[in-house]
């Protein structure tokens, strides 16, 4: 037998994917492990959305839809820009999408060509790496340092280093949950228009901010294409459903590309996903968990010798310095699973050169296992320490 690999395959794993595996060996042989590994929200999805699917499952007419996705649902996604931000959006212009993962590859293929150089930051979501790097965008890291964000003198200088095709941001980040502030945004934006770079925002942690409003870069420019999702906010993880908003010139490039690669995204996740921009009484009860949460991490991972390594402005992550326990934060949250049973995403996801030194915790669990993830960490730590 002859088996082909392609280069384009030979990408950094997805290190979160690889400790929930190992969490959820665990759990299979009766192991009682907390989950603090991935960003994934405990609550199910909206009430009105699964009474929406159960309808729609008992009509049983499930099919295909157009590549851009149900009329309907492109509508109530306007109608949220319309509520949430102030700002008219055509549908038209709003492309759904098999979870947001679909919505960057689509736009990475219909926006840039091999070799093209898009900058990223970093410590920043690995896939937006892995993703361009499989399609032979070349990736420009930029290291953010002391600062908290992408801010618009870092997109000057490595412009001015060598010319950048596109720029993607987040903002509520992850893994940092750093919030870009309005003004800093606007200058961002504009500083990638003067300087013809064309602009990725993604949006997914909106309506997940905990000290100020949410700003979409769409506000600062018609040409910007924003990326969101039903995943974090909504509580649709396994639903796979997301959404662009795509400048105009953009739509029919995209939905040629999205025809072939998906067809279309799944008709019951878009019937059920309508309702939940009606469910916000339910989703806000649960991101007030969330802040709950964020109150017991940002006091106690502190206490523990993981000091805080950016604000948790956003999002539901505490991204930790571990430099007081350990110079290898991949060998260290294998060892706190084995030992310990929490489960935590070792840096090196999201920074493939400091990563050693840092640490993600997810809080979008229940209050009471973050208190138990905490109790467990301080006992394990006492008897690491003990038999050192």
């Amino acid at each position: 037998m002859v088996v082909s690999l392609s280069r384009r395959g030979n990408v950094e794993p997805f290190h979160a994917m690889d400790i929930l595996a190992e969490a959820n060996r665990l759990k299979s042989q009766g192991v009682p492990v907390v989950s603090m590994a991935v960003g994934q929200p405990s609550d199910p999805a909206p009430v009105l959305v699964r009474a929406a699917a159960a309808k729609a499952l008992q009509d049983g007419r499930i099919g295909y839809t157009d590549a851009l996705g149900l009329a309907g649902l492109r509508k109530a996604i306007a109608g949220h820009y319309a509520d949430h931000y102030g700002l008219e959006i055509e549908p038209g212009r709003i492309a759904v999408t098999t979870g947001s993962s679909a919505a960057f590859n689509l736009a990475f293929l219909a926006m840039f060509d091999r070799g093209d150089r898009v900058a990223i930051a970093t410590p920043g979501y690995p896939a937006y790496r892995n993703i361009m790097a499989a399609l032979g965008i070349e990736v420009v890291e930029i290291e953010l340092g002391d600062a908290a964000y992408l801010h618009a003198g870092h997109l000057e200088a490595a412009h001015r280093e060598k010319p950048l095709k596109g720029v993607l941001f987040a903002s509520p980040a992850n893994p940092t949950g750093a919030v870009i502030p309005a003004d800093e945004l606007a200058a961002l934006v504009r500083t990638a228009q003067d300087l013809g770079i064309a602009v990725i925002s993604d949006e997914i942690y909106h309506r997940l901010a905990y000290a100020a409003p949410d700003t979409t870069a769409l506000a600062y420019g018609g040409d910007v294409t924003v990326i969101n999702s039903f995943s974090k906010y909504y509580c649709m993880t396994g639903w796979r459903i997301g959404w662009m908003v795509l400048p105009q010139e953009l739509v029919r490039p995209v939905e040629r590309v999205a025809q072939s690669l998906y067809i279309s995204p799944p008709e019951l996740s878009q019937i059920a996903a309508i309702e939940a921009f009606r469910a916000t009484e339910e989703l806000e009860a649960v991101k007030g968990r969330y802040a709950w949460n964020r109150e017991l991490l940002m006091k106690r991972l502190p206490e523990l010798g993981f000091p805080l390594a950016a604000p948790m402005d956003g999002a539901f992550y505490a991204f930790c310095d571990v430099t007081r326990h350990t110079n290898d934060s991949m060998a260290f949250a294998r060892k706190m699973l084995a030992e310990a049973h929490v489960a935590a995403t070792p840096g090196r996801d999201f920074d493939t050169q400091a990563g050693h030194r840092t640490m993600r915790f997810s809080y979008a669990g229940s209050h009471d296992d973050m208190v138990e993830a905490m109790v467990r960490i301080e006992r394990w730590l006492r008897q690491h320490h003990a038999g050192t």
